[in-house]
């Protein structure tokens, strides 16, 4: 096989057209070949002559003598090992192996573990992704909160009502990233995912998608309970021996994959009751930001309005005075932000796509590193407190619903002025609030350092009718449960912390891959059920 990269082609280019650029870089003549697209990226230094660029993977007859006469700084010779998952260990197994949440990290533990013969059990305290989008939505539109089944909580996790974004910056040493991509493709997912820059699904794909997975588990001999909360870890001499559900069940366990989520704070808290060790973990807050999606096309793209590229995304950074970072997270372009609540009396933000991203707005996180020491309690669930502190100004701010804020109102300490061009998408009831109340005197003003310091490198970005929701609390996980950096064990033996939840992971794929990660440590430590 051999690798061609760098392969740089206009925008609105053809099918014809990549094929003859392969052909000159392999300097092959007329001999034929086929190619795989290994990534596309987007060069728009340029606006007048933005470029797509290539990197193909083609077979041909003749590699040596082709390589011969090239340019071996893009060409060259590849070879791609195929992802295999280990074979099965030898420690007796008495009961499946039991998966605590069925966000990416449990649903992928899962379905490897099925698929070699493990038949797990996956506990999920959310309803199935068609019931729990019902529910979603009269929350959004009644204000009625479900505490088990929310845009945190239900099957697919925090991440199916999100953009969907596959990007990572986990190297991938072990394929399981690309593993992660084919069966997201399997399952129904657009191909190109597997080569573009900055793939994503959209809400409306990851609902169909999760529910595949679900029933391949099913199929490969797991089971899956929704409305089905680990409400007790139970041990016997330092090992795990069951587990107790919706306070009511007790069944044993001797294999536990921890994959809660980032939001199951109950869950946090009966866990250090257990004893199970975990330390506190620095996260991010702020607000959610929305502009017009136009607007950031032309700041990227240099015009309105392109079909061959699709609403532009942005990241943004900056360091503060104060020494704090501020940066852009979760950019959703064409989306929505929505309310992400999911306790009584406390009010959290997040970004949503559709697949289509052709939402009149574009919204991101912008948000501020928090450490330990800023949390207000110490000691393990410090970070749970804070966030907890923030969303209840939130909902305080809102009376309940999404407050509101312009950029220029954010500045001038006041609040009420109704949007003016910036029409708010917004998922759930909102009102205009005091944003910036919200946040502690020095995060409040590293948010408006770090907005001004961004309309510096994406025009318009300060505009000081820039919509501002509060508040964007659960960026990651405020605690992380310590597991052994090889065994991936807790210090409660057959436990295993896994995925965003645990600390582990930051975003849909990550988390998959870590997901992944823990079933193959499972399977190389017991044997298969008999």
């Amino acid at each position: 096989m051999i690798r061609v990269t760098q392969l740089k082609l206009p925008i609105d280019h053809t099918e014809e057209e990549l094929k003859n650029k392969i052909r000159g870089a392999l300097r092959a003549g007329n001999i034929p070949f086929t190619y795989q697209i290994v990534k596309q990226s987007l060069d728009a230094r340029h606006r007048e002559e933005k470029k797509f660029v290539y990197t193909v993977d083609v077979s041909v007859k003749g590699e040596k003598a082709i390589l011969r006469k090239v340019d071996h700084k893009k060409v060259m010779l590849t070879s791609e090992k195929p992802y295999v998952f280990p074979e099965g260990g030898i420690l007796p197994l008495r009961h499946p192996p039991v998966i605590v949440g069925s966000g990416p990290a449990g649903l992928f533990c899962a379905w490897y573990l099925a698929r070699a013969g493990y038949c797990p059990l996956v506990l999920e305290r959310g309803e199935e992704a068609s019931r729990r989008t019902l529910t979603v939505e009269r929350f959004w539109k009644e204000g009625i909160l479900d505490p088990d089944s929310n845009v945190q909580f239900g099957e697919g996790g925090a991440g199916t009502f999100s953009d969907g974004k596959l990007n990572t910056l986990v190297k991938d040493v072990f394929g399981r990233g690309k593993e992660v991509l084919r069966r997201f493709v399997e399952a129904g997912a657009p191909e190109e995912i597997l080569w573009q820059q900055k793939p994503h699904l959209g809400t409306d794909v990851l609902v169909k998608i999760v529910q595949k997975l679900r029933g391949e588990i099913e199929e490969m001999g797991g089971t899956v309970r929704f409305c089905s909360k680990m409400t007790g870890l139970l041990s016997r001499q330092g090992r795990l021996c069951g587990l107790r559900i919706n306070d009511q069940e007790e069944i044993p366990a001797q294999v536990c994959v921890l994959a809660p989520g980032h939001s199951a704070r109950d869950t946090f808290f009966m866990l250090e009751k257990t004893g199970l060790v975990m330390e506190p973990k620095p996260f991010a807050a702020g607000v959610r930001v929305e502009h017009p999606q136009a607007m950031i096309n032309r700041a990227l793209y240099g015009e309105e309005k392109n079909p061959y590229l699709g609403p532009a995304a942005y990241k943004a950074t900056h360091t503060c005075k104060n020494g704090r970072g501020v940066y852009t997270f979760c950019m959703c372009p064409g989306g929505y932000v929505v309310n992400a609540s999911s306790e009584p009396g406390l009010l959290a933000v997040n970004g949503m796509s559709y697949q289509a991203r052709d939402g009149h707005n574009a919204n991101s996180a912008v948000i501020v590193t928090v450490q330990p020491s800023d949390f207000p309690v110490k000691g393990v669930l410090g970070g749970v407190e804070f966030q907890r502190r923030l969303e209840r100004a939130a909902w305080q701010a809102g009376q309940g619903t999404v407050p509101i804020q312009l950029y220029g109102d954010f500045c001038a300490r006041r609040w009420g002025t109704l949007p003016g061009e910036i029409r708010p998408a917004i998922k759930g009831k909102y009102t205009p609030g005091d944003v910036r109340g919200i946040f502690p005197e020095e995060i409040g003003n590293s948010l408006e350092e770090g907005i001004h310091a961004f309309g510096g490198q994406i025009s318009g970005f300060d505009r000081p009718d820039t919509v501002l929701c509060g508040v964007e609390s659960r960026t990651s996980s405020p605690v992380r449960l310590i597991r052994d950096r090889e065994r991936l064990t807790a210090n409660i033996e057959g436990v295993y912390p896994c995925g965003e939840g645990a600390g582990y992971a930051g975003g849909i794929t990550s988390a998959a891959m870590d997901g992944i990660k823990v079933a193959e440590v499972i399977a190389k430590n017991y044997a298969k059920l008999l």
